[in-house]
């Protein structure tokens, strides 16, 4: 390892969530992250809603499922998650004995913001006679107090797999939550929370798009808000959605989910037209800016220093693990 100032670094750490040190403006960052993972017997993990750049070099890209499944399995000695803090605590929480790394501390989500710990303990102790399904966009905290963990890909499976007369408190996505109730038929009990990206796709403007775009089909994550759901041509998870256009014979898409998924659809089915799906803000775009705090940069210092490094305390760890594992484990029963 280099010779750097720890107690800089650390305080750095402390204050920007990631470290900042000069780096020579001539050096091949792709091929140093390339021989940092050989070197160190690293695994790149990266999320769909990475840079187009991360996700090139990543040793795997996925889901929020496919990640936790490739993070239950892998062999080597450090996993690195180009993802968000969520992501890489349950790689963690997975993997105790091993190091975990992020680029940047600071990237969060305002899903997993939205449950705090104290309030949503408060609220399962007000109904003891619900199970738990806690979406896997929320802390370890939150995992911990969980029955069961799922994602966008089996959440449906992991909520009928519960006997009908299972009451359930499905948190913290109440858009998930709202769509799983009209797929299953389940009456089920939700957290009040929501992704900030998701949220603010423009109906007006994606009408707009479509009348525009006649022969294009409007796919949709479901933590998209109803009204978007509504007009949608295929709803799914970010790996549903990724092979739909694959498999479906349409030419064009409107993309009503984190724009980073485009580059892999792009690659795909090049050509094929992606148009991301427009907030109601200014933007032509919805990128999620925790995701996008990780950069090349920042990969290759966090690789290179072994810093930041995810702790979590021990009594969490073992607490949360179990729901993950459930999870899993009625993954692979459904063969998902």
């Amino acid at each position: 390892m280099k010779d750097i100032n720890i107690d800089v670094a650390i305080s750095n750490l402390e204050t920007e969530g990631f470290l900042k040190v000069d780096i020579d403006p001539a050096l091949d960052l792709v091929a140093a992250i390339n021989r940092l993972k050989k070197e160190k017997n690293a695994v790149l993990l990266a999320h769909y809603y990475q840079d187009s750049e991360i996700q090139d070099i990543a040793d795997y890209i996925g889901d929020s499922l496919g990640l936790a499944q490739q993070a239950e399995k892998t062999s080597a000695d450090m996993i690195v998650f180009a993802g968000v803090h969520f992501m890489a605590e349950t790689a963690k929480i997975l993997n105790p004995h091993k190091k975990v790394l992020l680029p940047d501390l600071k990237a969060g989500c305002s899903l997993a913001d939205s449950a705090p710990t104290e309030a949503f303990k408060y609220f399962r102790e007000k109904h003891p006679d619900h199970i738990v399904i806690s979406y896997i966009n929320c802390t370890a905290e939150i995992k911990a107090l969980s029955d069961i963990i799922c994602t966008s890909s089996n959440a449906q499976k992991i909520v009928e797999s519960l006997p009908l007369e299972q009451k359930i408190i499905f948190a913290p996505d109440r858009n998930l939550g709202a769509y799983l109730i009209k797929k299953t038929g389940r009456d089920m009990l939700l957290w009040n929370g929501a992704c900030m990206v998701h949220e603010i796709f423009s109906l007006e403007k994606i009408t707009k798009l479509k009348i525009r775009h006649p022969k294009a089909k409007l796919i949709s994550h479901p933590e998209c808000e109803d009204q978007i759901l509504r007009i949608s041509d295929y709803i799914g998870s970010t790996t549903a959605l990724l092979n739909y256009t694959q498999n479906d014979n349409a030419q064009e898409y409107i993309v009503a989910t984190e724009t980073g998924i485009l580059h892999q659809m792009q690659l795909a089915s090049p050509n094929k037209l992606f148009i991301p799906g427009p907030p109601t803000n200014h933007c032509a775009c919805n990128d999620c800016p925790h995701m996008k705090l990780n950069t090349l940069e920042k990969l290759y210092l966090c690789m290179e220093y072994e810093m930041p490094e995810i702790n979590i305390e021990e009594k969490t760890m073992i607490a949360a693990r179990k729901p993950i594992e459930r999870m899993l484990e009625i993954s692979k029963r459904y063969g998902l």
